[in-house]
């Protein structure tokens, strides 16, 4: 699935403009952010949307250098579930 991205968070709008999924994150200091919220409306989950979305973040602060403190229940679950993938991430 393909996301929009503005100012510190990626999302996908469905045809009406209603927003179905997202994920926000903080900066907090120079070299990290804090995942703090991720949402998939109901009508999409279990499609692994939610991981996507936190998969472009994790992109994003790798080429940026910056680790991430997932504070997101959901995402602070997939860092602990995956951390070989994600083991260079968490602050």
């Amino acid at each position: 699935m393909e996301f929009e991205k503005s100012e510190n968070r990626f999302f996908k709008n469905d045809e009406s403009g209603k927003m179905i999924a997202e994920v926000t994150y903080i900066p907090s200091g120079e070299d990290k952010v804090i995942l703090d919220h991720t949402f998939v409306d109901p009508s999409l989950r279990g499609q692994g949307i939610a991981a996507q979305l936190v998969d472009r973040v994790v992109e994003e602060m790798q080429s940026e250098g910056k680790k991430i403190v997932p504070l997101c229940p959901y995402a602070k679950e997939l860092f602990n579930r995956k951390p070989e993938k994600y083991k260079m991430i968490e602050a």
